[in-house]
């Protein structure tokens, strides 16, 4: 045999791999494939074994700690699909008597900033109390307390840290101190956001507290007022001086800023291009279908590149006044975030809007701004892609439902066309007010979802609600749903206030009408709403009442719903619960 051919052949010494592996001499028996073989088995085996171990885990951890989203809520394609399964034949079939969601009830998760967790709050508040009271070793127990000492604002993050706990408030930030009106007492002013609300917005809290001097140099929170009890730290809603506006003030929260956007100039005017919807066929039907249709034309405003021309003025159906009776003359900003949209979405106000346009157009020469009139919906908007006009003119003549806006959005184009969820908000206005009535119950309350009115009436469609939402069937079912003598918060279109009376001997009930002060004529609301209406009283309509209530509920622990909780019968009617 050549030395070559013995070099191929493993030999048994101490330097073979073999025994190494083995530990030892190899006899001629051992020498071979298999323990070659045998090892890569094993390693493979052994990662293969790791993997699926790693995997189980991963699995259990997500079993454990996932929540399935409600899909009504996942996303704006979600509500769109929704939506368009109840548009037969063009006709709009979605309940008005229930509250369209809008973009903040979606999850956004790139849009909203993610919240520091209620427990890194503590730590950190708690951290700051440690660290300016060694700072202040030094001091005075019997001094006068100052509220601008750092361990005043210590001691209030470190109290709210642990008193929200678990309440879904995120503290964003805090403002100095202000003395109180008794000395020990100071009042402290804070923004803070609710976990329950998937917008970005923030609002605003002040409170009194309480101090007294602790061990070594801390301080301790004595007491503690309810929700905006700290009228010292609140900003002013009038200026002072014996003169009055007649007009009410400027809103009292800063932070909204909802003026109409203005075009500059006639060059900026004949620079844009415009998407211009002519009044249809919507006007004064359900909220629902208003929003559905102006989604829609905002859509093709996006998809087409241009700006929408957007009427302000809103009609309210019949479906949400008290007598039945359709009021126009509504202001879109009373209900929905009109800064927020405006941030979203470019847009510009139809009355300015036809004012630049008669001022500055040319009807001869270089000069002249160009329209391109669009007499019918079944113009799909990919036909109007390539379109150079300065304005593109939808007109809606034609008779119902042939001039509804969302015909444009039906067939081809609901392929392509996305509507902006995103870009609709309820009005911060009015979620103050549910902020408010949140915070008078401290954030610590159950809900308990009511439906009557017409649908109790109606004993083809609905044969159980009546009875089965009863005073006597309520006390009943909700005794064996949530703790007795929590706060309980009734979101209802009962008319009645006396019908829940029974539910005061288990509970301490609150009602929307307890609360009628927070848009009487010496509210915030009011002062706010009067101020865009020119001086003229805003009332407190049936629609801004289902949004206040919805959203109040929306934010309550144990929730009870009607029809998931107290009745056998269907949302949508007889034979309607798995569809």
């Amino acid at each position: 045999m050549s030395s070559s051919d013995t070099d191929d052949v493993p030999d048994g010494g101490e330097d073979s791999p073999l025994f190494r592996r083995s530990g030892g001499p190899s006899s001629g028996s051992a020498v071979g494939d298999v323990p070659v073989s045998q090892s890569l088995i094993k390693a493979a085996s052994n990662v293969c074994f790791s993997l699926f171990v790693l995997a189980v885990l991963v699995v259990t951890v997500v079993a454990v700690t996932y929540q399935p989203p409600d899909p009504w809520f996942q996303s704006s394609a979600a509500i769109t699909t929704s939506l368009s399964r109840v548009l037969p034949n063009s006709t709009f079939l979605v309940p008005d008597d229930s509250l369209l969601p809008t973009g903040e009830d979606f999850n956004s998760s790139s849009a909203i900033p993610a919240p520091a967790r209620d427990d890194d709050d503590a730590a950190a508040a708690v951290s700051a109390a440690s660290a300016a009271a060694a700072g202040n070793r030094t001091c005075d127990p019997d001094a006068p307390l100052n509220c601008s000492d750092p361990r005043v604002l210590a001691a209030v993050k470190a109290f709210n840290a642990k008193a929200f706990f678990r309440k879904s408030i995120v503290f964003l930030s805090y403002e100095t101190p202000v003395p109180g009106p008794k000395p020990g007492q100071c009042d402290v002013a804070w923004r803070f956001r609710n976990r329950r609300e998937k917008s970005w917005r923030r609002y605003r809290d002040y409170r009194r507290f309480s101090l007294a001097s602790g061990d070594g140099c801390a301080l301790d929170i004595v007491s503690v007022g309810k929700f905006r009890s700290g009228t010292n730290a609140a900003r002013r809603p009038y200026p002072k001086g014996p003169k009055r506006p007649r007009v009410s003030p400027p809103p009292v929260d800063a932070e909204i800023n909802d003026t109409i956007p203005v075009v500059g100039s006639e060059a900026e005017f004949k620079k844009g291009k415009y998407l211009y919807y002519m009044r249809g066929g919507d006007h004064c039907k359900s909220m629902n279908q208003f929003i559905w249709s102006f989604l829609c034309g905002l859509g093709e405003a996006k998809f087409l590149n241009r700006t929408f021309v957007m009427d302000l003025n809103i009609c309210l159906s019949g479906a949400h006044t008290v007598d039945g009776k359709d009021v126009d003359g509504k202001d879109f900003r009373y209900y929905f975030d009109f800064e927020h949209l405006k941030e979203s979405v470019p847009v510009v106000e139809e009355g300015d809007f036809l004012k630049d346009w008669k001022r500055w157009d040319k009807k001869k020469g270089p000069g002249r701004i160009t329209v391109r009139k669009v007499p019918s919906y079944k113009v799909t908007p990919m036909q109007l892609k390539r379109d150079k006009s300065n304005i593109i003119w939808r007109q809606f003549n034609g008779q119902e439902p042939e001039n509804y806006w969302y015909r444009v959005c039906e067939g081809r184009a609901a392929k392509v066309i996305q509507r902006p969820w995103y870009a609709i908000w309820k009005s911060k206005r009015l979620m103050n007010i549910v902020t408010e009535i949140a915070g008078r119950m401290d954030w610590d309350y159950d809900g308990l979802h009511v439906v009557r009115g017409w649908k109790a009436q109606n004993k083809q469609m609905y044969p159980n609600l009546d009875s089965d939402t009863s005073p006597d069937a309520l006390v009943d079912k909700v005794t064996k749903l949530v703790e007795p003598w929590r706060n309980l918060y009734i979101a209802t279109n009962e008319p009645f206030y006396n019908y829940f009376d029974k539910l005061r001997s288990h509970f301490h009930v609150h009602l929307l009408d307890d609360y009628k002060e927070l848009w009487s004529n010496t509210s915030e609301w009011y002062n706010e709403t009067t101020t865009l209406s020119q001086g003229k009283p805003v009332p407190f309509d049936a629609y801004m009442r289902v949004i206040v209530d919805t959203e109040v509920f929306y934010r309550s622990k144990a929730q009870v719903e009607t029809f998931n909780n107290l009745t056998r019968d269907c949302k949508d009617g007889i034979n309607t619960c798995n569809l």
